[in-house]
């Protein structure tokens, strides 16, 4: 019997790098006690989890990855997506296909796509010229195909890790900041550099997703650590705000993308959803974003929504180098193969 079922993991990695190797400017890095603390945790997490495809943020080394997935008893089980000939001297998306789902090679993107321009002479008479000249991705994007049965049609997944909300340390540019000018604005430009790449980010993330889903049935999934919250306007650029329709409605988007935690929220009697905690506000910046294929209410829908389930109870407790664990919460996005009568498939 054909096994059409599938499920995503987004799984943030908090800096897993061998032991004794650099994270940024600590040249130490991790002692052999907390190293191994991080890897039983890590394999205790993707074993629980058991997702047939896992999006990862902060990994350094290929090496502390399989590791990983040895100690968890999966490293037969699955292909591990790491850029080629990657040194481990910055953090990379990364990503695990169960062996029989991957689908042809991995590519990391880094450059934005050539449509994506950011600059206007304004829309009306008092706006001011803008102009942003980013041009890649502050961690490169994975983008790979997971098929879960042939008789299913491949679904294009990415998997990315957008720029943090904490302010940008403009105090480094050299070429233009001056402490006593700059210095009690910092915070403020800071938070608007880091706002500003980020948008341009998931706009440009967006502009590959539209390439792809505009004017066809193809399947899209999008894992990441974004960031964000689900009304941000970093979701809203990615998803295009689509309508969730009641449930004797039929639609969907054909170049929407819709939430997991919009869908969990539609089955709990309250909003519960967490992955982060900062200054005691919890907040969610993880998110598994799919396109019409997998949303309920879609007249092309092919998978149904099933459960997210989000692994968040260690985010209590500040001692991540003690016990091992990831600062963001793991959350895992279940389908069930379930085509709407006339889809295509």
């Amino acid at each position: 019997m054909a096994r059409r079922d599938i499920s995503f993991a987004s799984f943030n990695l908090l800096n897993l790098q061998l032991p004794g190797q650099a994270i940024y400017g600590d040249t130490d890095g991790w002692d052999a006690g907390v190293y191994a603390k991080k890897v039983d945790y890590t394999a205790q997490m993707l074993w629980r989890m058991s997702a047939d495809v896992f999006g990862f943020q902060e990994l350094w080394a290929k090496a502390a990855l399989e590791e990983v997935f040895a100690t968890a008893g999966l490293e037969d089980d699955y292909t591990l997506l790491v850029p080629p000939g990657h040194p481990g001297n910055r953090i990379v998306c990364a990503g695990a296909v169960r062996k029989e789902m991957l689908v042809g090679t991995p590519e990391w993107i880094t450059d934005f796509p050539e449509e994506l321009v950011l600059r206007s002479g304004g829309d009306d008479p008092q706006t001011a010229d803008i102009s942003v000249s980013l041009t890649s991705f502050s961690r490169p994007v994975l983008r790979f195909r997971a098929q879960p049965d042939a008789s299913a049609p491949e679904i294009n997944v990415f998997v990315c890790h957008f720029k943090s909300r904490r302010p940008t340390q403009i105090w480094r540019e050299r070429s233009w900041y001056e402490k006593d000018i700059h210095g009690p604005h910092s915070n403020a430009l800071g938070y608007a550099v880091s706002t500003i790449r980020r948008t341009a980010e998931a706009t440009a993330l967006r502009v590959l997703v539209t390439g792809i889903t505009k004017k066809t049935d193809l399947p899209v999934v999008l894992i990441g650590d974004m960031n964000d919250g689900k009304d941000s306007n970093t979701l809203n650029i990615l998803t295009e705000q689509p309508s969730y329709l009641s449930p004797l409605s039929r639609g969907g988007g054909d170049n929407a993308l819709y939430t997991a935690q919009t869908m969990q929220e539609y089955r709990s009697v309250r909003d519960v959803y967490y992955t982060h905690v900062y200054k005691g506000q919890r907040e969610s910046l993880d998110h598994v974003l799919f396109s019409e294929q997998f949303y309920d209410n879609s007249k092309k829908r092919l998978w149904a929504f099933d459960e997210m389930l989000v692994a968040n109870d260690h985010l209590n407790f500040d001692d991540h180098k003690e016990s091992g664990s990831t600062d963001h919460g793991v959350i895992r996005v279940g389908f069930r193969w379930k085509p709407e009568p006339g889809a295509t498939s």
